[in-house]
């Protein structure tokens, strides 16, 4: 099962699974999969695959970045560490002319995040050159994305899929949809390029609406989607003249990565069942 969803154990599988979605006119977000390590050692370990990954994408010709979580990079060990070893992959994603984006992982580290992609991005070379993940469950996003939109930070908006309490996050997926609509209208309309990250059909439509409505051009922001989740959306979402951006874990902590997702909330559970026997 795992397999339908993560790309394989090597970079070089990462790679050859960008190849594939490169040529069906995909963009790809590379991730290597961990988090919460507990010694120096093992984050610039993690942040080694980082940098081999960020070497081997400017020859592949493909349109790829990164993804990472500040947990996998030493953010338990202090921020200090966290900081160092992501400012020197965003600096590596300068030189090889792309992208590196922060997760967003549980609310314990919610303004942690936003405080080191901000101060990374103010260095004025590594503008545009990273970026940040914000929940649309969370009850504090709004005002979140209002201070990112001021530096010019690039933003994935998902809905979130870790457990949180009520007083947090929106319990109820109604409300969490429908902020999920009114912080894509706030980033459609910001001039920057944001990638919008559902399989949600609805959110989807409310958001292709909206640019039309608003005569915003579809190649100044994407749509992304995670590896093996609803392929026949992302190609006709290509077919349709939209960009699609497909997130690619790969990697031996693949059981870790599933079991603390689905353990979190059994929402995610029910999604990847559902998607498992879909094309």
């Amino acid at each position: 099962m795992s397999s339908r969803f993560v790309a394989g154990f090597r970079i070089e599988d990462a790679m050859s699974a960008a190849a594939t979605l490169g040529g069906q006119g995909l963009g790809v977000t590379l991730d290597s999969l961990g988090e919460n390590v507990s010694r120096p050692a093992q984050a610039r370990q993690s942040a080694q695959l980082y940098h081999w990954l960020l070497d081997a994408i400017p020859p592949s010709k493909l349109n790829a970045n990164v993804s990472l979580k500040l947990t996998q990079m030493g953010m338990d060990l202090g921020a200090d560490l966290a900081t160092e070893i992501v400012g020197d992959l965003v600096r590596h994603a300068v030189a090889a002319d792309t992208f590196v984006r922060v997760d967003m992982e549980g609310t314990a580290y919610t303004q942690a995040t936003i405080d080191l992609v901000r101060k990374l991005h103010a260095v004025p070379e590594n503008r545009g050159h990273v970026g940040i993940v914000i929940q649309a469950y969370l009850r504090r996003s709004a005002g979140d994305i209002a201070t990112l939109l001021q530096d010019g930070i690039r933003i994935r908006l998902c809905k979130g899929a870790y457990s949180e309490p009520p007083d947090l996050a929106f319990p109820e997926k109604k409300d969490v949809d429908d902020n999920f609509v009114a912080l894509t209208k706030t980033l459609l309309k910001s001039g920057i390029y944001h990638g919008i990250a559902t399989h949600d059909e609805a959110m989807i439509r409310a958001t292709k609406e909206f640019a039309e409505a608003e005569r915003i051009d579809r190649a100044s922001f994407e749509f992304q989607m995670l590896y093996g989740v609803r392929r026949d959306l992302q190609r006709k979402l290509v077919q349709d003249g939209y960009k699609v951006r497909v997130y690619v874990p790969f990697g031996d902590e693949w059981y870790p990565y599933f079991m603390r997702r689905l353990a979190e909330r059994p929402a995610n559970v029910i999604f990847l069942a559902k998607n498992f026997f879909r094309n």
